[in-house]
C-alpha cells in the first residue's frame, strides 16, 4: 500500500471535476461532525479511488478529498439518542442507513456516513470497497507469497545441480580407474595364450564320453522343462491368464467396434451436417448441431488415441500391461459427464430438428449410407452411453483373473474406483435417460422394430398381458366365453403402454415379440377409451355380464382408414382400473399437451411453444424452483427442486396435464408434505380457482382468444397445418373422432355459401347434433364444400384451445360426446367474428359444453358467453377430477389406510355433485371415483398369507418325496407373490427397512424379507434330513428342478432362494454328496446362480426382467439397494430448503417398477397340501444346528 502521495492544488482541482461528472457514485450524504451529536449534510463524488465532498451539488471546488486506497467499509448501527422523548420525530432519524469508512492509514479518524435509504446505503459500501482495492492487495500477497516460493525452489534446484555436478565428477573419475583395470586385464589374457596353445589334445574316448553326457543332460532338461510347461498349463493361474487375455482380446475387439461406430457418428452426421449449416438456406443451425453432437469430436479422439494404444499392447503379447492406457484415459472421461448432461437434450433438440422436412429428408439421406447399416442417428448418439459402464465391468473382469501380485493390480484397482467415482457423479444425469434405454430394449424384442420408440417424447407407463377379444363387422363382439381355453391363448397379448401410443404384441416360442399386423400400433391420439359401456348398448350390456365387467373398448378412428374397436380383458378389475387409468391419463396428457401447440406459435429451437416462453415461471430458475434442460411429456421443463407450493402449482396449472410429473408426485408426496394438504390445495382450486391459480396462468390460458383476431396468414395456412409433426398432430380436421371433431369441425359442409361462424345462435339452440356410432365409418367428404377463408381458417384453429381444456373429461363415453356440430346460419345474418363480444375460444368452449345436454339449472347461456368464470370453474374441476382419479384408482392404499383422508375426498366428491353448473361428463367421472372410493370390490379381494396359514380345514400336509418339482415350483411362486405384491409402496419410503424400529415402520417389507430366509431354511434343512449320500444328491437335483421352474414362472426370487440355500457352507462343503450329483443339474446351477448374481448390480437379473413380462416376481434386496443408494447420495431438500424433485423422480421410477410386478396376478390355483408344507417352521433347522450335521455327515479332513 502505497505510504504518501504527492499532489498539486491544480490536480486535485482537475480530478474534482472529473469526480464531479463521471464519478462512479454522487450523491448527498450526512458525515458525522467532531461533536458526537452532530451531523453536517455534503455532496460526495467518488472517482476511482479518491472521495471528494462539497458543500452543494453546485459548488466548483471541493471541501476536501479522502484516499479510499486499502480502507474498509462497514455499515454501524443506529447511534444511541440522549432523550427518551419526541418518538415520532426520532422515527425518520432510526430509519436512515449508517456506514463507517476505516483507513489503514494510523492516526486517521475513521470516516461516519449517513443516508436516507438503504439501497443507496447498499450502493456506497459497494463503491467505497471498489474503490479501496482490497481484492488487488490480497492478490498482491498471494502473489508476493509465490514469488517467495519460487526463489526458495531456484534456490534448492541451484544446491540439487551442484550435487549432481560433483556426483558426475566422482562418477567420471571411477570410469577411468576401471578402464586402466579393462586394460591391465587384457594385457595378462594376452600372455595366457601361449600356454593353452600348447595343451596336448584330449583323447577321443573322452570326447565321445562327454557327448553323450551332454546330449543326456540336454534330453533330461527338455523332459522336464516339458512336464513344468504341461503343469503351469492345467494350473490355475494358467487357466486365469487365458481368461485374463480372451478379455483383452474381446475389449480391443469392442474397442474397435465402438471407434468404427463414432467414426460413423462423426463423419456420417456430425460433419456433412456442419457443411449443411453453412449453406445459404440451411436446413440446421450450427448452435443446434453443436447441441446434439457435444464433444463426439472429441470422444472420437480420445477413444482413436486409446484403440492405438491397445493394438500396440496386443503386438507385444503375451506381455500385456494395460494399466497406463486407462491413466492416460482418465483424466479425459470427464467429458463424458457433460455427453451424458445433456444427452436427453440433445435427443429433444433432434427431435424438433425433424420437424423441419428439409432436415428430415436430409436425414434419411445420411441415415441410408451403406456404413450406419439401417441404424438411427437416435441409435448412435446413445453408444457413448454405456462407454463407461462397460470399462468398469471390463475391469471388474480383468480384476478377478489378475493375481494379487501382479504388477499392473494396483493400476487397475484405482482406474476402477476412479471410473465407479464418475459414474456415480454422473448417476443423477443418466437416470432421465432410463426411460430411452428402456424403449430400445422394447424395441429390440420386436421382431419387426418399432421406430416409435426412438422418439424421445415417448415415456414408458406400464406393459403387462391382456386378452383381447376378437370381434367382427361393425364393433358388434362375438359371443365368446371368458374361461374359454382357446380365448385364453390365442387372444393373450403382450401390451405395452408409452404416452403417445398403444402396442399390442403376440409373443413367439422363442420369446420374441410381433406386433400385431392390424392394430399393433395404436397413435392414442385416434383412440377414444370406453371405459364404461353405455347401458342402452344391447351387445354392450351383454359383454359387461359375459366377461365380469373385466372388459374395455379402445375405439380407434385412424384419419384415412376405417375406424375399428380394440376390446381387451384384464386378469382382475384393479388391473382393469390401473389400465383404464393410465390410457385415460396418456390421453388427457396428449389432448392438453395438443391445446398448446394448437394455440401457440414456437419460438425457440427446442419444442419449448411460446406460451411456456412467456411464462418466465415454468422454465426460469427463481429462488423456490430450479429446473433442468430436460423436457417432460409436455415440452415443460422438468423440475429439479422446488419448494412444496410451486410442486402443489404446478399439480393444478390448467395448461398441461404430465402424466410423469402425476406419478411421481403421487408415489413420493409424503416424503415432503401430507395427504391432507394435498386434498386442501384441491379443494381450494376447485372451489376458488381464481385465487388458488397463479394470475399468469389464467392469463396465458386465456391467451388464445387474441389469437382470433389476429391476422390470418399470407398462405390461407395456420401454422398448425404447415408444421411437420414427428408423431401424430393434436388434431387433424379428417378424422372421425368425437373430440377432434370438436375441435375442427366448425364450419357447416352441406353450406356452400356459409359465412363467419355465429357461435351465440349455436348455443342458444336446443336441437341436438347428430350423432354417429364409434364403429361407424367417417362420412365423405363434401366435393362442393368450399375452402375455408383465411379469417375463418384462423378462427377455427384458435377457437378449439380452450374448449378442450375445458371439456376434456376424466371419463369419456360415446354416447355423452357429439362427433359433429352443425351450425346453421338465420337467414340473411352476415356478422363478422371479429366484431363479436366475446372471444372465438370462449364461445366455442361453452358451445360446445352445451351441444346435445341442454343448459345446467341455474346458469344462463348468454351469462355462460359472457363470463370467463364459468370456463375456468369447468376446467379446474376437470383438472381436480383427473388427480382424484388417478390417486383413488392407483394409490388406493392412501385410503384404506387413512379412514379420514377417505371421509374427506367423498366429503368434496358430494360437493362436486351437487354443482348445479357441472356438465354430463364429469357429473359421470364424478360418480364413478365415489363408486370405486365407496365400494369395496369383492372380486378383486386377493389370497393373503395370513390367510393360508391360518387355514385349519387343510388336509395333513405331504412329504417332499410325494410332491412334484412343478407342485413345489407353483406354490413357491404363488406364495412369493402373495408376500410380494402385500407390500404397500409407502414403506419403500424413508429406508425405513434399515432402521432400528424397522418393523414397525415397514412391517411387510421385513415380513418379506422372514419369508425369504424360511424359504431357504426349508431347502437346506430337507437337504440335509437325508443321511445317505445318493438321498442328499437326488434331493439337490430336485431342488434344482424346483428353482429352474421358478425361473420358467418368472420367479426369480424364488431361484435366489434355492440358489442361495444349495450354496450355504454346511451343504456347499458336502463335496462327496456333490460328486453324485449330475454333470447336467451342476450346469444348470451355474446357469442360474449367473442369472441372479449379484454381481454388477444385479446386471442379468435386470436384463432379464426387462426382457420378461408380468406376472414376475423380482428379488426384492435388488430394488432396496437402488433405494438405498439414492437415499445415501441425495437429500430430500437442498441447502436452501427446496424439495430435491430429481431424487423423487429417481425414487418414483423403482417404486413404478415394482408396482409393475404386483399389479399382475398368477393364475395359479391355491393348493393347501403344498402350501402347508412349504409353511410348516417345524421342518426348518437353524444354522448352526445345520453345520454340526454337516460336519457329522462328512467329517473334515486331518490337516
Amino acid at each position: 500500500m502505497q505510504k504518501s502521495v504527492r499532489y498539486n492544488e491544480g490536480h486535485a482541482l482537475h480530478l474534482a471535476g472529473l469526480a464531479r461528472r463521471e464519478g462512479t457514485k454522487r450523491g448527498f450524504l450526512s458525515r458525522r461532525a467532531a461533536e458526537a451529536s452532530r451531523w453536517h449534510e455534503k455532496w460526495f463524488a467518488l472517482y476511482q479511488n479518491v472521495l471528494f465532498y462539497f458543500e452543494g451539488e453546485q459548488s466548483g471546488r471541493p471541501a476536501g478529498l479522502y484516499l479510499l486506497e486499502g480502507c474498509s467499509c462497514e455499515r454501524a448501527p443506529a447511534p444511541p439518542r440522549a432523550t427518551a422523548g419526541a418518538g415520532a420525530a426520532r422515527d425518520p432519524l432510526d430509519k436512515q442507513y449508517y456506514f463507517t469508512v476505516l483507513f489503514g492509514h494510523e492516526g486517521q479518524k475513521p470516516l461516519e456516513l449517513r443516508c436516507e435509504e438503504e439501497q443507496d446505503g447498499k450502493e456506497w459500501m459497494e463503491a467505497i470497497h471498489q474503490a479501496s482495492y482490497a481484492d488487488i492487495l490480497i492478490e498482491r500477497e498471494v502473489l508476493m507469497q509465490k514469488y517467495i516460493h519460487l526463489v526458495q525452489i531456484v534456490e534448492t534446484e541451484k544446491i540439487a545441480a551442484n550435487q549432481l555436478r560433483h556426483q558426475l565428477e566422482d562418477q567420471d573419475t571411477e570410469i577411468e580407474r576401471l578402464k586402466s583395470e579393462i586394460i591391465a586385464l587384457n594385457k595378462t589374457k594376452e600372455r595366457m595364450r601361449p600356454y593353452q596353445s600348447h595343451q596336448e589334445d584330449e583323447d577321443p574316448d573322452i570326447k565321445k564320453i562327454k557327448k553323450v553326457q551332454s546330449f543326456m543332460r540336454g534330453w533330461l532338461c527338455r523332459r522336464k522343462w516339458k512336464t513344468i510347461v504341461q503343469d503351469y498349463i492345467c494350473s490355475p493361474h494358467a487357466e486365469s491368464m487365458r481368461k485374463r487375455n480372451q478379455i483383452v482380446f474381446a475389449m480391443v475387439e469392442a474397442e474397435s467396434e465402438y471407434v468404427h461406430q463414432l467414426h460413423v457418428l462423426v463423419n456420417g452426421f456430425l460433419r456433412p451436417l456442419r457443411m449443411a449449416a453453412s449453406s445459404k438456406k440451411p436446413p440446421i443451425s450450427h448452435d443446434d448441431v453443436s447441441s446434439i453432437f457435444l464433444n463426439s469430436e472429441t470422444i472420437m479422439f480420445l477413444h482413436e488415441i486409446f484403440h492405438q494404444g491397445l493394438k500396440a499392447r496386443i503386438a507385444n503379447w503375451p506381455t500385456l500391461i494395460l494399466a497406463d492406457l486407462f491413466d492416460i484415459l482418465l483424466p479425459m472421461l470427464n467429458i463424458y459427464q457433460e455427453f451424458v448432461r445433456n444427452h436427453q437434450y440433445s435427443l429433444q433438440v433432434l427431435a424438433t430438428c425433424k420437424q423441419n422436412r428439409d432436415f428430415d429428408k436430409l436425414l434419411k439421406q445420411y441415415e441410408a449410407n451403406p456404413a450406419c447399416e439401417g441404424r438411427m442417428l437416435e441409435t448412435f448418439l446413445t453408444y457413448p452411453m454405456f462407454q463407461i459402464p462397460r470399462y468398469i465391468i471390463t475391469l471388474h473382469e480383468l480384476l478377478a483373473h489378475t493375481p494379487h501380485e501382479h504388477v499392473e493390480r494396483k493400476s487397475l484397482q484405482f482406474a476402477k474406483s476412479k471410473l465407479e467415482e464418475l459414474s456415480r457423479v454422473m448417476h443423477d444425469e443418466v437416470s432421465d435417460t432410463e426411460n430411452i434405454r428402456k424403449n430400445l430394449a422394447i424395441e429390440r424384442m420386436i421382431v419387426e422394430g418399432c421406430d416409435i420408440l426412438l422418439d424421445t417424447s415417448q415415456t414408458f407407463i406400464r406393459q403387462g398381458s391382456l386378452i383381447q377379444v376378437p370381434s367382427v363387422e361393425r364393433g358388434k363382439l362375438s359371443k365368446v366365453r371368458l374361461g374359454s381355453l382357446s380365448l385364453k391363448k390365442e387372444g393373450e397379448r403382450q401390451c405395452f403402454l408409452f404416452t403417445k401410443h398403444f402396442l399390442i404384441c403376440t409373443r413367439s416360442s422363442g420369446g420374441k415379440l410381433h406386433l400385431l399386423k392390424t392394430g399393433g400400433v395404436l397413435s392414442l391420439m385416434e383412440c377414444t377409451l370406453i371405459e364404461e359401456p353405455d347401458a342402452s348398448d344391447d351387445d354392450s350390456k351383454g359383454s359387461g355380464h359375459m366377461f365380469g365387467h373385466l372388459d374395455f373398448k379402445i375405439v380407434v378412428e385412424p384419419p384415412h382408414a376405417a375406424p375399428f374397436t380394440v376390446v381387451l380383458l384384464a386378469p382382475s378389475r384393479q388391473e382393469k382400473a390401473a389400465w383404464m387409468s393410465d390410457i385415460s391419463q396418456c390421453v388427457d396428457n396428449i389432448r392438453c399437451n395438443g391445446l398448446m401447440t394448437v394455440v401457440f406459435e414456437e419460438n425457440s429451437k427446442v419444442t419449448v411453444p411460446h406460451m411456456i416462453k412467456s411464462d418466465a415461471r415454468l422454465h426460469k430458475d427463481d429462488a423456490d424452483i430450479c429446473f433442468s434442460k430436460t423436457l417432460n411429456s409436455c415440452k415443460v421443463p422438468q423440475i429439479r427442486c422446488a419448494s412444496v407450493e410451486r410442486l402443489l402449482e404446478r399439480l393444478t396449472d390448467l395448461r398441461f396435464l404430465s402424466i410423469d410429473f402425476l406419478n411421481t408426485f403421487l408415489h413420493t408426496y409424503r416424503l415432503f408434505t401430507t395427504a391432507a394438504v394435498v386434498l386442501a390445495k384441491l379443494a381450494d382450486v376447485y372451489r376458488r380457482p381464481f385465487t388458488s391459480i397463479p394470475v399468469r396462468s389464467l392469463e396465458l390460458f386465456f391467451a388464445c382468444s387474441m389469437s382470433g383476431r389476429a391476422e390470418p396468414p399470407t398462405d390461407g395456412r395456420t401454422p398448425r397445418l404447415s408444421r411437420k409433426f414427428s408423431s401424430p398432430p393434436p388434431a387433424a380436421s379428417s378424422t372421425a373422432s368425437p373430440v377432434r371433431t370438436r375441435k375442427l369441425s366448425l364450419s357447416s359442409p352441406s353450406s356452400s355459401r356459409a359465412g363467419p361462424l355465429d357461435l351465440t345462435a349455436t348455443a342458444l339452440s336446443g336441437s341436438p347434433p347428430a350423432t354417429h356410432s364409434p364403429t361407424a365409418s367417417p362420412p365423405p367428404h363434401s366435393a362442393a364444400a368450399p375452402e375455408p377463408t383465411p379469417a375463418e381458417r384462423a378462427a377455427v384453429e384458435s377457437a378449439p384451445a380452450v374448449a378442450d381444456a375445458m371439456e376434456l373429461s376424466p371419463c369419456r363415453s360415446p354416447s355423452t360426446t357429439p362427433r359433429h356440430l352443425r351450425y346453421r346460419q338465420p337467414g340473411g345474418q352476415t356478422a363478422d367474428s371479429t366484431h363479436c363480444s366475446v372471444s372465438p375460444a370462449s364461445a366455442f368452449a361453452i358451445a360446445t359444453a352445451a351441444a346435445g345436454h341442454g343448459s345446467p339449472p341455474g346458469f344462463n347461456n348468454t351469462e355462460r358467453m359472457c363470463d370467463k368464470e364459468f370456463i375456468i370453474r369447468r376446467t379446474a374441476t376437470n383438472r381436480v377430477l383427473n388427480v382424484l382419479r388417478h390417486w383413488v384408482s392407483k394409490h388406493a392404499q392412501d385410503f384404506e389406510l387413512n379412514n379420514e383422508l377417505k371421509m374427506n375426498v367423498l366429503n368434496l366428491l358430494e360437493e362436486v355433485l351437487r354443482d348445479p353448473d357441472l356438465l354430463p361428463q364429469e357429473r359421470k367421472a364424478t360418480a364413478n371415483i365415489l363408486r370405486a372410493l365407496s365400494q369395496e370390490d369383492q372380486d378383486d379381494i386377493h389370497l393373503q398369507l395370513d390367510d393360508i396359514i391360518q387355514m385349519t380345514d387343510c388336509p395333513k400336509a405331504e412329504c417332499f418325496e410325494s410332491l412334484s418339482a412343478m407342485e413345489l415350483a407353483e406354490q413357491i411362486t404363488l406364495l412369493d407373490h402373495i408376500v410380494f405384491r402385500s407390500i404397500p409402496y409407502e414403506e419403500f419410503l424413508g429406508q425405513g427397512w434399515m432402521k432400528l424400529d424397522k418393523n414397525e415402520r415397514t412391517p411387510s417389507i421385513m415380513k418379506t424379507s422372514q419369508h425369504f430366509n424360511d424359504m431357504s431354511n426349508l431347502v437346506a434343512s430337507q437337504i440335509m434330513n437325508y443321511a445317505d449320500i445318493s438321498s442328499r444328491a437326488s434331493a439337490i437335483e430336485k431342488w434344482v428342478a424346483v428353482a429352474d421352474i421358478c425361473r420358467c414362472l418368472h420367479n426369480y426370487n424364488g431361484v435366489l432362494e434355492i440358489t442361495s440355500a444349495l450354496n450355504r457352507s454346511a451343504i456347499y462343503r458336502l463335496k462327496k454328496t456333490w460328486a453324485k450329483v449330475s454333470k447336467q443339474t451342476k450346469a444348470l446351477m451355474d446357469k442360474l446362480q449367473k442369472t441372479v448374481s449379484s454381481e454388477g448390480r444385479f446386471k442379468n437379473l435386470r436384463e432379464t426382467l426387462k426382457n420378461c413380462n408380468p406376472p414376475a416376481v423380482p428379488y426384492l434386496g435388488m430394488y432396496l439397494t437402488d433405494l438405498a443408494f439414492i437415499e445415501e447420495g441425495t437429500p430430500n431438500f437442498t441447502e436452501e430448503g427446496l424439495v430435491n424433485f430429481s431424487k423423487m423422480r429417481m425414487i418414483s421410477h423403482i417404486i413404478r417398477e415394482i408396482r409393475q410386478f404386483q399389479q399382475t396376478s398368477y393364475r395359479i390355483d391355491h393348493q393347501p397340501k403344498v402350501t402347508q408344507y412349504l409353511l410348516d417352521k417345524a421342518l426348518i433347522i437353524d444354522e448352526d444346528t445345520l453345520y454340526e450335521l454337516s460336519l457329522k455327515i462328512e467329517p473334515r479332513l486331518p490337516a
